[in-house]
């Protein structure tokens, strides 16, 4: 039987603002999993645009910058431990879960349905609105714990619970099939560079936006064609030549997209790294029957149908660096730079 101490190691939020508002602490109290929940022993935790924008209140739209932080778009209550790309393994159960499920080792769904043993009128994320996986212990209703039967590493897995759901949600919401040209911007980063395999597995055509030292490795994973960032995109590729955009950057190249869409087009986003206002000529969205898909909470389908591609083989994780959780500066501040490709994990010692 797994001995579970009182207390952990783990990386609190103190407070909205920069990277001295993440305290490593060793005096944590481990979680106790109400009646449907589970216990998790942290194995590895991926790095997320969601982690820094909730630290620095870039969700905000209020003067205040604090009131609506969160994901949800509520305040936060701190201390808080984020962390939301978690793979662990059950180490204890609520009164309601099968003591079966001790020792599976399970991927986290980030959207959550129930929380805190109450379930959810509208779906919140964890890490955001409850405590998350930056340490070496966490609770999640059991629901959201997910077996998975790999061979892959616990810091492979952890590569991709948000990405990889973030991407699949966004496809599957656009409705992307083997007849469509897909654009996907911000390609070389962990949403960008799953959708691009993900797309693959329904045979789509990938075109792949990122920087020309990129260019390989997103050919690699499977890309068709690659494009710079800073490229002309319509002189390069012609307008009304694309069914769908996966985007992830927004910015000042946004009208482009929608000049690229074919009448019917599909534009699905679920980020903007690159720029959240953009200016949108309302003609062309109406004009050419364009179909705009805001992708945040997750289809129910999503995650089961993630975890079933994992078990097949059918994607693969894309690891670019690793760091003890204690380092979560570091590798946040390497992940910002944006010259990787794929996802930066932290490691978590049980010791």
């Amino acid at each position: 039987m797994t001995t579970i101490a009182k207390t952990m190691q783990g990386i609190q939020l103190i407070g909205h603002g920069g990277p001295e508002m993440l305290k490593y602490r060793d005096d944590i109290p481990v979680p106790i999993p109400t009646e449907n929940e589970v216990l998790i022993r942290v194995s590895a935790a991926a790095v997320n645009n969601t982690d820094i924008n909730t630290r620095t209140a870039w969700y905000s739209k209020s003067d205040s910058g604090s009131s609506d932080a969160s994901w949800s778009g509520s305040a936060l209550a701190f201390p808080l431990i984020q962390g939301a790309d978690v793979c662990g393994t059950i180490v204890a159960v609520g009164d309601k879960v099968s003591t079966e499920r001790i020792g599976e080792r399970v991927l986290i769904e980030p959207c959550l349905t129930q929380a805190k043993g109450q379930s959810l009128n509208s779906a919140s994320y964890f890490g955001s609105e409850c405590d998350g996986g930056f340490a070496q212990y966490t609770v999640v209703a059991a629901r959201h714990a997910y077996a998975v039967n790999s061979s892959l590493s616990d810091i492979e897995l952890a590569s991709f619970p948000c990405s990889y759901s973030t991407a699949e949600n966004m496809l599957s919401r656009a409705m992307v099939s083997s007849r469509d040209a897909v654009l996907i911007s911000g390609a070389s980063g962990g949403v960008g560079s799953a959708a691009i395999q993900l797309a693959k597995a329904r045979g789509a055509y990938v075109i792949a936006i990122t920087s020309p030292s990129k260019y390989q490795q997103l050919q690699e994973l499977g890309a068709d064609q690659v494009v710079s960032r800073d490229d002309d995109l319509v002189k390069i590729l012609n307008e009304n030549s694309i069914d769908v955009v996966i985007d992830l950057v927004a910015g000042k190249q946004w009208p482009q997209f929608l000049q690229l869409l074919r009448s019917g087009g599909r534009y699905a986003v679920s980020g903007a790294i690159g720029g959240a206002m953009v200016e949108l000529d309302v003609r062309t969205l109406y004009l050419k029957d364009l179909s705009f898909f805001g992708c945040t909470v997750l289809q129910p389908e999503v995650f089961p149908n993630l975890v079933n591609y994992i078990e097949q083989g059918k994607i693969k994780p894309i690891v670019a660096q690793t760091f003890p959780l204690q380092q979560i500066n570091l590798a946040q501040d390497i992940f910002l730079k944006k010259a990787h490709v794929g996802k930066i994990v932290l490691t978590v010692d049980q010791q």
